[in-house]
């Protein structure tokens, strides 16, 4: 029986090392054309922990959608800070759901959560560097400021939200290759 249990945990620790790999983009060029759905599940492996006892996750692929040029990794970044931040909003429990589609020359990812929602009064704050909701030691104010300035900076695209108790979604459109 420990066999069993020592086979689980190498394929465990295979899988997170190759989950890493995919995400950090090791061993390929600064930007590359990148597959959304690989950095979005890749980045769904590394909350695994955090995702198994109370939230589900809905994934609503465009399978259609091609592949774009992009930083892959700094991408990976907006997906981490995003979806981190919808576990967190919903406290260990509810539904994340992850939507892509194409939208005229851009690729659309939605990131929606069944948390507590944004408070309305600091909507208008919450991509500045150094705000944060969380509390001391749990958030550096970073996370969506480094977010939007990778989207809009880096990749031209762009970041918005919509938020009421219950239901955020934040939309990241990003520009299709021309061809």
């Amino acid at each position: 029986m420990q066999e069993v249990y020592g086979l689980r945990g190498a394929e465990r620790i295979s899988e997170l090392v190759q989950a890493m790999k995919f995400y950090s983009y090791l061993d390929q060029g600064i930007q590359q054309e990148v597959n959304l759905h690989q950095g979005l599940e890749d980045t769904l492996r590394l909350f695994a922990h955090k995702l198994k006892y109370g939230i589900q996750v809905q994934r609503n692929y465009d399978q259609q959608i091609p592949k774009i040029l992009a930083y892959g990794s700094e991408l990976n970044q907006v997906w981490t800070n995003l979806i981190d931040n919808a576990i967190d909003a919903m406290d260990g429990k509810g539904l994340l759901e992850i939507t892509t589609g194409q939208c005229d020359r851009f690729v659309r990812v939605d990131i929606t959560d069944s948390g507590s929602g944004i408070p309305p009064d600091i909507q208008t704050r919450i991509f500045e560097p150094f705000f944060t909701t969380k509390s001391v030691g749990h958030g550096s104010g970073l996370g969506l400021e480094t977010a939007r300035r990778i989207v809009e900076n880096r990749h031209h695209g762009t970041i918005s939200f919509e938020s009421n108790p219950g239901r955020t979604c934040f939309t990241i459109c990003l520009p299709l290759p021309n061809r």
